[in-house]
């Protein structure tokens, strides 16, 4: 038997910048039986025409567009309508995957039917330069959504089948920053279970950008995707409190939260400190 086929999902606003350092990273696999799709969302750079480019060097490139811009649950389950694989990879425009992330990813699912999903460890970069690294936990279970996401988003590989048993991502404007925690309660509703490869195979890019979009809206609407999951996951009532930690989040000043963030991660040996 051949090597099974990985779709991999992205879309992109924007990206003009980053589009062409995350797409080589993919180029740059040791694993070869992959497709690409990649959904730009109506961006106002030159990220499409940057795609046009990229799309002629390789056929295992789909590129589509968005006439308008739809925001990532969206787009992803419009990515999702045209892959083929046995397997469904995320990936962000503004981060890179290590060489081996696809290879290990695909032999660990392949060895074990148990778990329907499987994420990576992920180097956190900023201004070039890995800050650490974060670890989720090895095995997560559903009580891990009382203290946090269970898999970094784009760095996991899902079963193709599970992706289609769970319908995508719930399109809304409750879960506009928050489509993968929706997926997740859906996921532990429907008792799979995932892992954390504890080697970091992703570089993502984190900033204090990042923690300037935590508004207070955003920070409620997940509040409510979370009173929402802890219903549909039948956790006891006085557990509803953990609900509010994303209002807390937004409401805290961005340049605590993230360097509170920064101080969570695990340290790298200096050798690994390289440029990115």
């Amino acid at each position: 038997m051949g090597k099974p086929l990985v779709s991999i999902i992205m879309g992109v606003y924007n990206g003009e910048d980053t589009i062409e350092k995350c797409v080589n990273s993919i180029f740059s696999q040791t694993y070869d039986n992959w497709e690409f799709i990649i959904c730009d969302d109506c961006s106002t750079d030159d990220t499409y025409y940057i795609l046009k480019k990229i799309q002629r060097r390789d056929n295992r490139i789909l590129l589509l567009h968005n006439k308008k811009n739809k925001r990532l649950a969206a787009t992803l389950n419009y990515c999702l309508q045209y892959a083929k694989g046995k397997y469904i990879a995320r990936m962000d425009a503004d981060d890179e995957s290590m060489p081996e992330r696809l290879e290990k990813q695909v032999g660990f699912l392949e060895a074990h039917p148990e778990y329907a999903v499987v994420g990576t460890a992920r180097y956190i970069t900023a201004e070039g330069k890995i800050m650490g690294i974060r670890r989720g936990y090895v095995v997560p279970d559903r009580s891990t959504l009382l203290k946090d996401v269970p898999y970094g988003h784009p760095t996991i590989m899902m079963r193709e089948e599970v992706y289609r048993a769970l319908g995508g991502y719930r399109e809304s404007k409750d879960t506009m920053r928050s489509e993968d925690l929706d997926l997740w309660f859906r996921f532990y509703a429907y008792k799979y279970q995932g892992y954390n490869i504890q080697e970091p195979l992703y570089k993502y890019t984190e900033s204090i950008c990042d923690y300037k979009k935590r508004t207070l809206i955003a920070g409620i609407y997940t509040a409510k995707i979370f009173l929402r999951g802890y219903k549909m996951l039948d956790f006891p009532f006085y557990q509803y409190i953990f609900a509010i930690k994303p209002i807390i989040s937004a409401i805290l000043p961005s340049v605590f939260m993230y360097r509170y963030h920064v101080r969570k991660l695990d340290s790298v040996d200096t050798t690994h400190n390289e440029e990115v």
